[in-house]
């Protein structure tokens, strides 16, 4: 009898890439963009905490090390600003690769509020069975129990919500909302069962921040000759206007972008998933050649925007 797949591990496994047979129908992400500042990494922080995000980068295990190169992490934190002592949500936290450093280095002043899909719109997945919406149900309480173990030393409060569904006492209280590629699933599903989750969810991250706070996207960028039709979110890539076009529809104004997260070797066509890249190697697990070639491209091409919620 197969052993029920704890739901951290299948949030791990979803926040780093999917599966094929996980992901409904493409959509195009585009690598072309509005009218917006094409930046190199923000400002360096002050050097003490600088070092302090080294230090907590050097001691990630070297699974995440290992994807470093791929998802620059020091770097995308140091862009949107986020610093110690600050209050930060995180959209889809998973199994933690970015809450393990956002923990220590926000520190004991700081908060970490993890923001997950509805409840309701998790049966839109494939995988999500009886047992795993069962144990999906549980998150709201287990996360930040589960959150609070990997952050080592320090005692930084951590708490959750589900989009759609924010606390009014975290209204305003947010200096930096993060979603590392969170999109493309609340776009492709955004008017399925009770739907309008992408709408949701922008809401809420408007609702969350404090005025002046920022808004950062890290999303799977496609090319902007593809089609919309490719571009609804199944195939994990998203249209660089698209998302500023929704961000901006929220209240959000466009600050900058930047390319530490880029890698122009991904161009997908039409037929591609963004799945087919590492680490999923979706559509080549039988094809040593095929899975070479995706092994040279790298992982996929990603926008990184930086939006803020008006003074």
């Amino acid at each position: 009898m197969n052993r029920l797949i704890p739901v951290a591990t299948l949030l791990l496994l979803l926040t780093a890439c999917q599966s094929a047979d996980e992901a409904p129908p493409a959509e195009t992400a585009d690598s072309s963009g509005q009218a917006g500042t094409q930046v190199q990494p923000a400002e360096a922080p002050p050097e003490a905490e600088a070092d302090l995000l080294e230090a907590i980068l050097a001691a990630q295990p070297d699974e995440a090390k290992a994807r470093y190169a791929s998802r620059h992490p020091g770097e995308t934190l140091e862009f949107f600003g986020i610093e110690p002592g600050m209050t930060v949500v995180e959209g889809l936290p998973g199994g933690g690769w970015y809450s393990k450093i956002l923990l220590p280095y926000l520190g004991n002043e700081g908060h970490l509020i993890g923001a997950n899909y509805a409840l309701d719109m998790w049966p839109n997945f494939p995988f999500a069975n009886e047992e795993f919406m069962a144990e999906m149900s549980q998150w709201l309480t287990a996360w930040p129990l589960e959150a609070q173990e990997w952050a080592g030393d320090t005692d930084v409060p951590v708490s959750a919500f589900w989009f759609g569904s924010m606390p009014q006492e975290l209204a305003g209280t947010a200096d930096v909302v993060f979603f590392p590629r969170v999109l493309h699933n609340l776009a492709r599903f955004q008017d399925q069962g009770v739907g309008n989750y992408l709408d949701a969810a922008l809401a809420d991250a408007y609702a969350v921040l404090r005025p002046g706070g920022v808004f950062g996207v890290v999303q799977h960028n496609a090319p902007a000759d593809n089609s919309d039709e490719w571009a609804n979110g199944s195939n994990g890539y998203l249209k660089k206007h698209f998302v500023i076009d929704q961000a901006e529809a929220a209240g959000f104004e466009f600050v900058e972008e930047s390319d530490i997260n880029a890698n122009p070797k991904d161009q997908p066509s039409e037929t591609d998933i963004v799945w087919r890249l590492p680490p999923s190697y979706a559509t080549s697990r039988d094809n040593p050649e095929l899975r070479a070639e995706y092994e040279a491209i790298g992982e996929s091409n990603r926008m990184t925007l930086k939006f803020r919620k008006p003074e």
